[in-house]
């Protein structure tokens, strides 16, 4: 499936959003302590954040942004001594093996009932302990310019990137640092079998050029022509797209998976109060609609917020029935990890 987007959004939702922004930028309260957020969406969505929660509870946050990988590796490394108060955003593979191994706070907002049924299910699944905030389905992107000049096939399904005329032509991140990349390692293993899948990988691994260590890079790559093919979350792409790049998004004629962002509250958290309140305050309809005002175009959790025009339309997409349980338990994702290291990375092209 291809899909095509414009950078035109509807009147309707853009009064909708100005609505919310200004409730979300209510006038500040007085100084009420301090939180360490770690964000895993991107810098240009999570400094808005951090801005609008400051202002609207006179909290001031310290903010540290990396890949959802990374944050986990951060968190389980500081686990005796906790330095984050709440974890935002990023995959929710890494934040349910987290709640797994006890790294985070079992929470129950009052904000629950506002949410997606898939969205609580993260919370069900995991006793509590994270939460979904968002979701996007997975797929790749291709730069139309380059494509062109070196005259390939349009691809259109996972398959179609195992062309070798597409040798050095395909990025992707490492799924060791990237919630995304761990997306796709699942969704291939899940689509095709996990010996089948394996090998697919390992084929792949001949047209990479680059493993990356933050899961949208491929998506910028893409647009400035650093490669011919992206694979990251579609809304990563349609961000470029958006702004102009020359880029066409696919979502694999195969089927695709998808994630659900999501976030946790660290255990041990010093500023705990103020990490339910960031937790309660970032589950409303103000704060998820800064997302489309970041140009993030992923789906909310929260049934009131306005979905972004430009957010790829996840019923028009063929989602495999993502098994985010097994994929997201801690031994899976060790086992399949240690399993691309030997099998894939580690193997000369």
């Amino acid at each position: 499936m291809i899909m095509t987007v414009t950078a035109r959004g509807s009147a309707v939702f853009g009064a909708a959003l100005l609505l919310l922004g200004t409730a979300a930028l209510a006038t500040p309260a007085a100084a009420q302590g301090q939180l360490t957020v770690y964000c895993s969406v991107q810098e240009e969505w999570c400094r808005p954040m951090v801005a609008a929660f400051e202002k609207e509870t006179g909290i001031k946050v310290s903010m540290t942004r990396k890949s959802s990988g990374e944050t986990y590796a951060q968190i389980k490394a500081e686990s005796a001594n906790p330095k984050g108060d709440i974890w935002w955003g990023g995959t929710g593979d890494p934040h349910q093996q987290a709640a797994e191994e006890g790294l985070t706070e079992e929470y129950k907002s009052p904000k629950l009932s506002e949410l997606n049924d898939w969205a609580v299910r993260q919370w069900e699944q995991t006793k509590g302990r994270t939460v979904g905030v968002y979701s996007g389905a997975l797929g790749f992107a291709y730069n139309t310019k380059l494509l062109a000049e070196k005259k390939l096939a349009e691809p259109k399904c996972w398959a179609d990137l195992l062309d070798p005329k597409l040798k050095d032509e395909v990025q992707v991140a490492d799924p060791n640092s990237s919630g995304t990349s761990y997306t796709m390692l699942a969704t291939i293993v899940q689509i095709m079998g996990e010996q089948k899948g394996f090998d697919y990988l390992k084929a792949l691994h001949k047209n990479i050029n680059q493993y990356t260590k933050s899961g949208a890079a491929p998506a910028k790559a893409t647009s400035l022509g650093e490669t011919t093919v992206g694979i990251a979350f579609l809304h990563d792409h349609v961000t470029m797209i958006v702004e102009g790049a020359p880029m066409k998004a696919v979502a694999p004629c195969e089927g695709t998976g998808y994630e659900i962002g999501s976030m946790s509250i660290i255990k041990g958290a010093k500023n705990l109060d103020n990490a339910k309140k960031w937790y309660d305050w970032a589950l409303t309809p103000a704060a998820q609609a800064l997302g489309a005002q970041a140009k993030s175009y992923q789906v909310p959790s929260n049934k009131a917020t306005p979905v972004p025009p430009q957010a790829p339309k996840l019923a028009d997409i063929k989602l495999i029935d993502f098994n985010f349980a097994k994929y997201g338990s801690s031994e899976e994702r060790r086992r399949l990890l240690a399993k691309w290291d030997a099998e894939v990375k580690n193997q000369p092209k």
